[in-house]
């Protein structure tokens, strides 16, 4: 018995163009729902608030208008689909509203922050002066916030020092040899993930200040940041690193590379973007916290460049004193710190996505030229050897021919 195959029948050319299909999961009727249950739930809203019950706040008109929508816009799904795509549906909703949520709430803080510096960040002796010269009276054309961005700077830099090595090497630890030690470190760092910021201060407090008699510092405030940075790293860093392939480990093992030598040219590259997000998580943690600082490095109101003796200032620690005083001048100054804060933050993140957020395998410009002049050396090394071999016999190229 011959098989035979059906061939779909190819429509006839009527010389008109292809009707375009869409691949979009959107259709006209979804808007239609959505549109028209939020206008359901705003008069729903509007007439329980104003006629059946003595309602008046906002952020209770706003809980029972997202109510009535998810309520009134699952009914009306209702009316054309199953039940596993009302549910779908409606998941989808509450995913995209409290996405929504998310980005209203970030708009809010930052504009926020924005619209109450912005008398002092209009100012360019905001940025280039210290509070040297400027009283809680003194207008905002004096004085700035330049000694709390070279603190800030030197401080997050002696921290991302200690801490870059030291949670990719702990990461590596905890994926790459497992054991009863690795467990149990593996328990201190999710239990150091949780440590108050006020606890690393008073650690590094009484064991570098009082026990070691080093003056409060930049440096002690870049150790008590350590501190805290440390366990964000190892923990993200490692999740990441347990993540990769483990075929790659072993065709690399098979190609006869060592444990190590595998974990340095196969695992840490291919696992590059996952660890730059672990410090990056790392570095927000610790960027922004004042108690540490100001245990370990105190208060100044000059610029001091050397973290190495003497009190220093970062962009926190000032605007949690700014704000302190009550002087509009002042508040003035702490908003217009912490919007140079964000955007310290926010340039930092992504140098560190510029530096470290290539794919696996992709190379960098210097890793190219390396590359090339690598091939060049090579190249050169074969032709001397052939060089020094001389010129095959006649007789050798039919043998091995």
């Amino acid at each position: 018995m011959t098989s035979t195959t059906t061939l779909p029948r190819t429509p006839p050319d009527t010389g008109e163009p292809e009707a375009r299909r869409g691949t979009s999961n959107t259709r006209r009727t979804d808007v239609f729902a959505v549109l028209g249950a939020a206008a359901s739930a705003v008069a729903l809203a509007s007439v329980v608030f104003t006629q059946l019950a003595p309602f008046d706040a906002l952020l209770g008109f706003l809980v029972v208008s997202y109510v009535a929508f998810l309520g009134i816009y699952t009914l009306l799904v209702s009316l054309d689909e199953s039940g596993p795509a009302v549910r779908d549906r409606l998941a989808a909703a509450l995913i995209h509203s409290l996405a929504f949520v998310m980005l209203i709430g970030l708009v809010v803080v930052v504009g926020y922050t924005f619209f109450r510096g912005r008398s002092a960040l209009a100012h360019l002796n905001f940025y280039y002066q210290d509070m040297g010269l400027a009283g809680p009276l003194q207008p905002l054309s004096v004085g700035g916030v330049k000694h709390a961005i070279v603190g800030t700077l030197e401080q997050i830099g002696i921290a991302l020092t200690i801490t870059i090595p030291l949670g990719i090497i702990g990461a590596v630890f905890l994926s790459e040899v497992p054991g009863p030690f690795s467990r149990f470190v593996r328990i201190i760092v999710e239990a150091m993930t949780a440590l108050p910021s006020i606890v690393a201060g008073l650690f590094i407090f009484a064991m570098v200040i009082l026990g070691l008699g080093m003056q409060k510092s930049g440096l002690a405030a870049g150790l008590a940041l350590s501190v805290m940075m440390l366990p964000i790293i190892i923990r993200a860093a490692d999740v990441v690193i347990r993540l990769v392939p483990g075929t790659l480990r072993e065709a690399a093992l098979a190609l006869g590379a060592s444990q190590w030598r595998t974990i340095w040219h196969v695992v840490l590259p291919t696992a590059r973007s996952g660890i730059t997000t672990a410090v990056i998580l790392g570095t927000a943690r610790g960027i922004g916290e004042t108690s540490p600082v100001l245990l370990t490095a105190g208060f100044a109101q000059t610029l001091n460049a050397d973290p190495t003796s003497g009190a220093q200032t970062s962009l926190p620690l000032y605007t949690f004193q700014m704000v302190r005083t009550g002087e509009p001048g002042l508040i003035a100054r702490a908003f217009g710190a912490a919007a140079v804060l964000m955007v310290l933050v926010l340039f930092l993140f992504a140098l560190a996505r510029l530096v470290g957020g290539r794919a696996p395998g992709q190379l960098g410009r210097g890793q190219r030229r390396r590359r090339a002049r690598a091939s060049r050396r090579d190249a050169v090394r074969f032709a001397a050897r052939e060089r020094a071999r001389g010129p095959v016999p006649a007789d050798t190229d039919k043998v091995r021919s």
